[in-house]
């Protein structure tokens, strides 16, 4: 009841696959860093295997997207979910350095809020044929709130460790083991689900001997470019850097914040569900450029604010419609390219996102270091907003099949 009518039972089995993962990831990466240090790594050393964590998944994320359309999707997955197994088993079991940061490397851990890994371009591609065209966006939609709701209560659960110690007396680093051991045992449910599936109306089962991108990749290309543009604004006011402004500027309390980032994170989870009804009526660039834009100017506005008060409701009206593009992207980049070339597709747009996210905090906080006014925050709508114009101006008139027009070249 709570997917699209069309949907298909392994596209429940996926949506379904997404929250666990995102579950996981939530409750892991937010006490990563206190974990390794506790194991006595320098903070240099911490921070190396958390962007080990990051390049190392949009590294495998961008592999397996160029070769998937060669492969059994279900294949994928599984092996996947293998190497999510072995990740928790890694950082459960293992304390050096070294080993710590190849298992980074070549693991599945996710310490950021998105979702770059090596699951995405498989499950991306076969969601979109385990619906009609028509109800694509929704799905999506459904996808993408999964991963964002329960990541956000994987947060919340992250403090479970602690009371480990509380009620039991063992210590920290042996309940923090435990966590990790949960993040293994996610993944052998994540399996199961993977292993009920039927390949139902996929379009990339298939094995293909062309080139990934053979037919659309000038238009994935163009694509690309722009969502890293919009990233790189983005890096500009990632969460942590939103949550230095407020200690900076406004003196905020840790506990405040917190809370002021799980609401932000409620809020712009269950405002993708927005995302679909939106682009029935009006198109999913419309939809991604017209919620957009209103966000970014929000993001803006907060730097000006006078008080935390205000500050904080500019940010929070931010992230009740900055998510409403998620499952449209999504739904656009699958539509506009041929079945066998959506792993592809998914991979390329999605890595240099996340990349191109990594660039920005170092300028945030050299700006942030010379003045607590908020120019993070300027810098960045401002990028953001020059994306949404360049969106509007290069694809309104590439329409997916549902919508009328298509272009693949």
């Amino acid at each position: 009841m709570l997917l699209p009518s069309s949907a298909t039972p392994d596209a429940a089995r996926l949506v379904s696959a997404r929250a666990l993962r995102g579950f996981a990831d939530g409750f892991v990466s937010v006490y990563l860093a206190a974990y390794l240090g506790l194991l006595g790594l320098s903070v240099f050393q911490v921070g190396a295997v958390v962007t080990a964590t990051l390049l190392g998944s949009a590294a495998l994320t961008l592999a397996v997207g160029l070769v998937a359309h060669r492969l059994a999707p279900r294949r994928v997955l599984l092996g996947a979910t293998l190497l999510m197994v072995a990740t928790g088993a890694g950082f459960a079991l293992i304390s050096d350095f070294w080993p710590l940061l190849v298992i980074g490397f070549a693991g599945t851990l996710n310490p950021s809020s998105g979702d770059v890994s090596v699951f995405l371009p498989t499950e991306q591609s076969i969601l979109s044929g385990e619906v009609e065209p028509g109800e694509r966006t929704a799905l999506f939609a459904r996808y993408s709130l999964g991963g964002t709701l329960l990541g956000a209560f994987g947060a919340l659960a992250s403090g479970f460790p602690e009371t480990i110690v509380h009620r039991l007396g063992c210590d920290l680093v042996t309940a923090f083991r435990f966590g990790f051991a949960v993040y293994g045992a996610i993944a052998f449910a994540i399996g199961v689900l993977y292993l009920g599936m039927r390949d139902g109306r996929a379009a990339t089962g298939a094995a293909s001997a062309s080139a990934p991108l053979a037919r659309s990749r000038p238009i994935v290309l163009r694509l690309t470019a722009l969502f890293a543009l919009d990233s790189f604004g983005g890096g500009f006011a990632v969460d942590s850097l939103l949550a230095l402004w407020l200690f900076l500027r406004f003196d905020l309390s840790l506990q405040a914040a917190g809370s002021v980032f799980f609401a932000a994170r409620l809020l712009s989870a269950f405002s993708q569900l927005a995302s679909p009804r939106l682009a029935a009526r009006f198109g999913l660039i419309e939809t991604m450029v017209f919620s957009h834009i209103p966000a970014n100017m929000f993001l803006v506005l907060a730097a000006f604010m006078p008080n935390a008060t205000l500050a904080v409701s500019c940010l929070l009206a931010r992230m009740a419609l900055s998510q409403m593009d998620v499952p449209a992207r999504q739904s656009y980049v699958m539509a506009v390219v041929p079945p066998e070339e959506r792993a592809a597709a998914a991979s390329v747009t999605n890595v240099p996102r996340s990349l191109a996210t990594a660039l920005s905090p170092l300028l945030a906080g050299a700006l942030l270091q010379r003045s607590t006014f908020g120019w993070p925050l300027v810098v960045g709508g401002l990028l953001k907003i020059t994306y949404d114009l360049l969106l509007l101006a290069q694809f309104r008139r590439v329409r997916p099949p549902e919508e009328g027009r298509v272009g693949v070249g």
